[in-house]
């Protein structure tokens, strides 16, 4: 069955949807929409190492991404305003990257698909990683679920329950990480956060609590990536920015349909 690309496309989307559904929940509540587009940014300068060390792309990613991850957390805590932080940071990383990708002429690069992603070019291994990332994913927002989202709603609250929230603030950044890693094949790197935040924010439109919203947010993100797919096979139009688009014209319905809660 996985010798069929279509087959593996559709459950390397739904991987993604897994993964970045219950976390583009906290992305929306916190506010963090800049600090993922920072994080995203970074895969570029992953996506270099890892050519350059002749190791596979979701590794080279993941690498970036937690070293993002950890130094917005080192500036923010040291005083820096965070969006400027975020912004020197994200640009930088991508700058960094896509000079590092002209030093490899070794390496015939199509920074394209790692932009805005390759779906349909996701392999076994690739599949495994994204199951295997989406599981660990889950598997720490479930355990780790109350806590975060104390922490979201109040930090005073956490302190006086024995939270620290700036350890969840750190576990949601390494989360992110880890979405980016599974999700630049799928959508690339200046698409990940689109399918972080519109899902969550379609699923808003109809959630009674936090964690149907999760649940929700899923659903949203599975519609999205077999609706895209579907759009793209039928117009010859690129997957990942299709994926996108889908996603779109569902939030779109929601706010014309749904009732803002």
């Amino acid at each position: 069955m996985l010798d069929d690309f279509l087959i593996r496309a559709v459950l390397a989307g739904i991987g993604v949807a897994l993964a970045a559904g219950p976390l583009g929940c906290f992305v929306v509540w916190r506010r963090m929409a800049y600090f993922g587009d920072a994080t995203s940014h970074a895969a570029i300068l992953g996506v270099a190492l890892a050519l350059a060390f002749s190791t596979h792309i979701m590794v080279g990613t993941l690498f970036a991404a937690v070293v993002m991850a950890f130094a917005v957390h080192l500036l923010t805590n040291r005083g820096l305003a965070a969006d400027t932080s975020l912004g020197v940071l994200a640009h930088s990383a991508l700058a960094f990257g896509l000079v590092g990708v002209s030093f490899l002429p070794s390496v015939r690069v199509d920074l394209t698909a790692y932009l805005f992603g390759d779906i349909l070019a996701v392999t076994r291994i690739d599949l495994a990683l994204i199951w295997g990332g989406a599981g660990l994913l889950l598997g720490l927002i479930v355990w780790r679920w109350s806590a975060l989202l104390t922490a979201t709603l109040n930090a005073e609250l956490a302190q006086a329950s024995g939270i620290n929230p700036k350890r969840e603030q750190l576990i949601l950044t390494l989360a992110l990480a880890i979405v980016v890693a599974v999700s630049i094949k799928v959508v690339g790197a200046l698409l990940i956060v689109a399918m972080l935040i519109i899902p969550a924010a379609t699923a808003r439109q109809w959630a009674r609590g936090p964690e149907l919203m999760a649940v929700l947010a899923v659903v949203m993100g599975v519609v999205a990536a077999l609706g895209g797919l579907g759009a793209s096979y039928w117009m010859d139009t690129p997957a990942g920015p299709s994926i996108v688009a889908c996603a779109a014209t569902v939030f779109a319905l929601s706010l014309v349909f749904g009732r803002p809660r």
